[in-house]
C-alpha cells in the first residue's frame, strides 16, 4: 500500500505520520526533528515548558530539520496555554496540536497568524464544532492512547464517525504501532495517523534509560492501568509503585504548587510525577503509555522506525 501525502492547511508532508507530543519533555527538539527529517510531522511537547525553553526547543528543531514540519503539542488545561501558543506562533511554528481540554480562542490566534490549529477530539460532535471554528485538521484519539483520555471508545469506532461529519483532514490516534494499523486507519477514512508510544520508545526520545526499560518490561495487559489525573481526566499509565499509590489514594499531595494548571485537584502533582519518570526515577514517577506499548520490545532509532513502517506498508496490497 502506498503511503499518501498528508496535507494540513498549506503544509504538505510525504509521510502521513504525526509523532505524538509527549510531556513532560519526552518529545523535545531532537525527536521532533528526527521525525520531520523522515518526512513526517514532529511535535515538541510544550506543556510544562517555560516560554524561553520553548523558544530554544523550536529553534533547535528547526536547525536540525530545516526542511521539515515542526509543531507543538500543548494541553488546553495548562494555565499558560495562551502564552505557550502565542510564543510558538511568534517563533514560526508550523502547526499547533492541542488536547486535554478545548479552547475556542485558539482558532482566532491561528487565523491571525496563518498557523494551522489542530485540536485533539474524541467525538464527531467536537470534530464538527472544531471545523466550524476554523480547525485545519483534527486528531481523533481513542481509548487505546496513552496519557490523558477523553473517551473509553476505540479510535477505530470514532474515526469513521468523524470522517462522515467533517471535510477537514482526520488524523487517527491511539494504538498505532505497525504498518497494518496505519493501513487500517486509512481504510477507515483517516488521512494520516498520530503515533506516541512507538516514538516514546525510540533512541531520540528524551526519556531516561530507566524510563525506556520500564516501557520494555511492561509486556502484559495487567501492566497497564487507568489513573485519575489532577487535570480532571483519566490517564493511561504503566503500573508502577507511584501509579498504584494513585489508585489507592495514598499518593503524596504537593508540598508546594507551581500553579501550572487552570484547574487542579491537588491530589498529587502530575507535572512533577511525570518529570521524575522522564529523569529516571520510575519508583516515584508516573509513566504514561498506550496499552499497545506491550508489543514494543526494542528501542529503535526514528530512521529505523520509519524504515520498518514503510516495509510493512509496502507488503500490504492496495
Amino acid at each position: 500500500m502506498k503511503l499518501p501525502e498528508l496535507k494540513i492547511g498549506k503544509l504538505v508532508v510525504k509521510v502521513p505520520i504525526i509523532q505524538g507530543g509527549m510531556a513532560i519533555r519526552l518529545s523535545t527538539a531532537r525527536l521532533a526533528a528526527a521525525v520531520a527529517n523522515e518526512g513526517g510531522i514532529g511535535l515538541i511537547a510544550a506543556s510544562g515548558m517555560a516560554f524561553d525553553e520553548l523558544r530554544d526547543e523550536i529553534r533547535l528543531a528547526k536547525k536540525l530539520a530545516p526542511n521539515g514540519v515542526i509543531g507543538i503539542n500543548i494541553m488546553v488545561a495548562a494555565r499558560e496555554f495562551k502564552g505557550i501558543v502565542t510564543t510558538a506562533i511568534e517563533e514560526g511554528i508550523d502547526l499547533v496540536v492541542a488536547g486535554a481540554g478545548f479552547s475556542r480562542d485558539m482558532f482566532a490566534w491561528g487565523k491571525e497568524s496563518g498557523t494551522p490549529i489542530v485540536p485533539i477530539v474524541s467525538s464527531a460532535k467536537l470534530a464538527k464544532i472544531s471545523q466550524t471554528l476554523g480547525a485545519s485538521a483534527v486528531v481523533v484519539e481513542g481509548a487505546e492512547a496513552g496519557g490523558h483520555l477523553g473517551t473509553n471508545r476505540s479510535s477505530r469506532i470514532i474515526v469513521p464517525e468523524v470522517r462522515a461529519a467533517v471535510d477537514i483532514p482526520v488524523i487517527g490516534a491511539g494504538g498505532i504501532l505497525h504498518g497494518e494499523d496505519i493501513a487500517e486507519m486509512l481504510r477507515l477514512g483517516a488521512n494520516g495517523v498520530q503515533m506516541g508510544s512507538r516514538f516514546a520508545a525510540s533512541v531520540e526520545s528524551n526519556g531516561s534509560e530507566e524510563l525506556k526499560k520500564v516501557y520494555l518490561r511492561a509486556n502484559a495487559p495487567e501492566d497497564y492501568i487507568l489513573v485519575h489525573s489532577p487535570v480532571g481526566l483519566p490517564g493511561q499509565a504503566i503500573r508502577t509503585p507511584f501509579s498504584e499509590r494513585i489508585l489507592l489514594g495514598t499518593a503524596p499531595k504537593p508540598v508546594t504548587c507551581d500553579h501550572c494548571l487552570k484547574k487542579c485537584s491537588h491530589k498529587y502533582c502530575i507535572i512533577r510525577a511525570l518529570t521524575r519518570a522522564q529523569q529516571g526515577d520510575v519508583e516515584t514517577g508516573l509513566v504514561f503509555a498506550g496499552r499497545r506499548m506491550q508489543e514494543i520490545h526494542d528501542i529503535l532509532s526514528v530512521k529505523d522506525i520509519f524504515a520498518y513502517l514503510k516495509r510493512e506498508m509496502d507488503a500490504i496490497p492496495d
